[in-house]
């Protein structure tokens, strides 16, 4: 280092004066804040240090001591003494560089600035460290008596430089935000600027701010006056007129990208040069102003992204919109709408396309045109809106709207369960084509997703058990596997009581298969004259559907002793069980002997009996058929007309019935038991009958449950609290509550309280 005269070069002593140890110990002073860039040596460093040391040590009074700090004497006058010239020195020096900044404007007064800051930091930096024993003592003590206007030296220095910098340049006009906040809108305008730049001034604003109470920590005081509030405000003001402008000219989908790239841009500044504090408040005023503000532009335009599938415009507005309070909620409603009109649209076009009544719709049909919407509207809940909840709940709002209400179901809520129910059952058939495992179990989950919505499940519940029994006694499922499967699914989604019957009629299936070898083993020992081939359902009148013919049957002589035997079987290993015999259910094989072919005729019982008639006679009249056979007329005139329809019989004189010698068919199995029109309608009518009579005794019940835990209870809690547990099986009519009720009072389960009008309590 050069030498600067004798006075600089040699340390006083010891006991040096104050003007003395100041002037040895300034001009070091000035080296470190101006030219640090040209070196100070150790030798020379260490010198300084040891006369502030020195000085501050010394006990001696100087009687020319400049201002103190109050009336101290020794070692606390000489701390007072070097701290007051180092404040007398900044203020000198900060003057110098404030008049060097008044010519100065925008991006050259912000490199003067930072650049100034660097040096002015640094050397107060090493100026601290050389004043250390003055920090660890002096200031200490004068901080711990209650004087928070005494600073360590580095605060020292960046209090002066705060008020004697850089307030003078912030307070004429702003002018040091003001030249950040025109850099930033060049940047928003799509000009490089230097960030770096931006950053160090940015982060001077932060560390002028001092916590009073405790030095140590950082205030953001002076970056939230100076730069936040008014950075804020020019934010708000230029996005604002942007977003107004760009919308003038361009479409909501191209504003959804805007705001959204603006979003993420300001997201990095904040990153990149701003304090993470202002993160918050930045992105809540964008939000604001470019969400907020065309929130309703964005809502009116939703439905016309929904009707074209705008994927990557609904992932933005949804993006963009879940960003706001109540954002989502005028899509949610929305899209609930659009859903229910494309459900509906969808059964419409069905049944518009057929040439049936609603009757005759196929099932198949219908339940993939209502999947198809499920789908389509699920991928889209899923890929634009992320499965959010609302839209989850707007979905299954809609898909139970039109799958339980639409333009096959007219006022019914029951015509859905059956027709997914008469689908369900195609499914599991053996010729049906999906009976592959893979794709029949995706169907049987498709399936699924439909169950879910509908209302009356107690009425799917007994269609499916209608279907599974004739499955199961015509041996035509198409595996164990998926019957099992599915009973699984019903069992997961509603309970082990919902699947209990379905789980039952299996179990009968397994018995009656070991009852018939048992039966059958039994009459190769007694009997030697069975050469029928034959196999016996015993099916529990409790768990199977299925209802006795309400016509007489004579038996056929062919038939009667192994139904006699096994009668008489059956009674001996179950004395108080009754056996009813359900010959409309029953199935027989008969081989012809009459023709040039031998076929075999896959028959009803009807058929049978009819057809066995011919054994004796090759021509036979209505009632004689009638009398052999007891059944009644109109059934009986159904069977005949099938059977001549397939021409094993002929019909060529009124209520005349001949075999026709001359029957061929291109198989050698002839399938001939074909459901008689009466029957399946019948079907339909005595499931909705059954329905009706189990949701009396499924309401009473409930009532009688609710009661017997509630003791009392007034009417019309108890009708609510009613429909609430039930709801998930079917949704009961209030008339048939009140009807339940009354017959509770009749029955004297329940009893009106004394003196009121509308309250029971339960009879125990």
């Amino acid at each position: 280092m050069a030498s600067t005269g004798n006075t600089a070069n040699q340390l006083p002593p010891s006991n040096a004066d104050l003007a003395t140890t100041w002037t040895f110990l300034e001009e070091g002073v000035d080296h470190i804040m101006t030219k640090l860039q040209t070196g100070v040596s150790y030798t020379k460093y260490i010198g300084l240090y040891t006369v502030a040391y020195n000085y501050c040590t010394s006990s001696r009074m100087h009687a020319d001591a400049g201002p103190t700090h109050g009336t101290r004497t020794g070692a606390n006058l000489m701390g007072s003494d070097l701290y007051n010239n180092l404040i007398r020195y900044f203020v000198a020096h900060l003057k110098s560089l404030r008049e060097q900044s008044d010519s100065l404007l925008d991006e050259a007064l912000l490199r003067y600035y930072a650049r100034e800051w660097d040096r002015y930091t640094t050397g107060a930096n090493y100026v601290n460290r050389l004043f250390t024993y003055l920090n660890r003592h002096w200031v200490k003590r004068e901080r711990d008596e209650g004087r928070k206007g005494v600073y360590p030296v580095y605060t020292l220095a960046l209090v002066q430089w705060r008020t004697n910098f850089f307030l003078h340049v912030q307070n004429r006009n702003g002018k040091l935000a003001g030249a950040i906040l025109r850099l930033i809108e060049r940047q928003r305008n799509g000009e490089t600027i230097d960030q770096g730049l931006v950053k160090k001034v940015v982060d001077s604003f932060v560390s002028l701010g001092l916590d009073d109470t405790d030095i140590n920590k950082t205030s953001l005081d002076v970056y939230k006056d100076h730069l936040e509030i008014p950075f804020l405000e020019a934010t708000e003001k230029y996005y604002d007129q942007e977003s107004e402008a760009f919308l003038a000219e361009n479409s909501v989908s191209d504003y959804l990208k805007k705001a959204e790239e603006r979003l993420r841009e300001e997201e990095d500044r904040v990153d990149r040069y701003l304090n993470a504090e202002t993160k918050k408040q930045l992105i809540n005023k964008c939000e604001h102003v470019l969400i907020r503000q065309h929130a309703p532009l964005m809502w009116k335009s939703f439905q016309n992204l929904l009707d074209y599938d705008k994927d990557e415009d609904l992932q933005r507005m949804y993006a963009l919109l879940s960003r706001i309070t109540e954002g989502l909620e005028p899509l949610r409603r929305n899209f609930e709408e659009h859903v229910k009109k494309a459900g509906m649209s969808a059964v419409s076009k069905l049944v518009g396309e057929g040439t049936e009544s609603t009757d005759g719709l196929d099932p198949k049909a219908y339940v993939d045109a209502l999947l198809d919407v499920h789908r389509k509207n699920s991928d889209t809940v899923t890929r634009s809106f992320r499965g959010e909840a609302g839209f989850v709940a707007s979905l299954d709002k809609a898909c139970r709207e039109f799958v339980n209400r639409n333009a096959a179901t007219g006022t019914s809520t029951t015509k859905s369960p059956e027709l997914l129910a008469k689908h369900a059952d195609m499914l599991l058939r053996k010729n049906n084509k999906m009976a592959e495992e893979e794709d029949l179990e995706g169907a049987l989950n498709r399936v699924m997703i439909l169950f879910k919505y509908i209302e009356d499940k107690d009425v799917f519940q007994t269609f499916y058990t209608t279907k599974l029994s004739k499955r199961l006694i015509h041996g035509v499922s198409a595996s164990d596997e998926a019957e099992a499967s599915m009973i699984s699914k019903l069992k997961e989604a509603c309970g082990f009581e919902y699947t209990n019957k379905l789980q039952r009629m299996f179990t009968d299936m397994s018995l009656s298969k070991d009852l018939t070898d048992q039966f059958k083993e039994r009459m190769q020992q007694n009997h030697d004259d069975m050469d029928i081939n034959f196999s016996i359902m015993v099916l529990g009148t409790n768990f199977w559907p299925l209802s006795a013919p309400n016509n007489d049957f004579i038996i056929p002589p062919d038939i009667y002793p192994t139904y006699d035997r096994f009668s008489k079987y059956y009674q001996t290993k179950h004395s108080g069980r009754k056996l009813t015999w359900l010959w409309n259910y029953s199935k027989n094989e008969l081989r012809t002997n009459y023709a040039n072919q031998k076929y075999i005729l896959m028959t009803s019982s009807y058929q049978m009996a009819v057809l066995l008639q011919y054994n004796k006679a090759d021509t036979l009249s209505l009632d004689e058929l009638i009398a052999a056979t007891a059944i009644s007329k109109d059934i009986l005139s159904q069977v005949l007309t099938l059977l001549v329809k397939v021409k094993v019989l002929v019909n060529e004189e009124p209520d005349q019935y001949d075999l026709n010698p001359n029957f061929k068919s291109k198989k050698i199995r002839v399938n001939l038991n074909q459901p008689i029109k009466a029957e399946v309608k019948a079907e339909s009518s005595e499931v909705l009958k059954t329905v009706d009579e189990d949701r009396k005794y499924v309401i009473q019940a409930t009532i009688v449950r609710i009661m017997k835990a509630r003791k009392t209870m007034k009417n019309q809690p108890l009708i609510q609290e009613v429909i609430s547990q039930i709801s998930q099986r079917f949704t009961p009519k209030i008339p048939d509550i009140k009807k339940a009720i009354d017959t509770l009072l009749e029955k004297e389960y329940i009893e009106r309280v004394e003196g009121t009008k509308d309250t029971f309590a339960y009879v125990a």
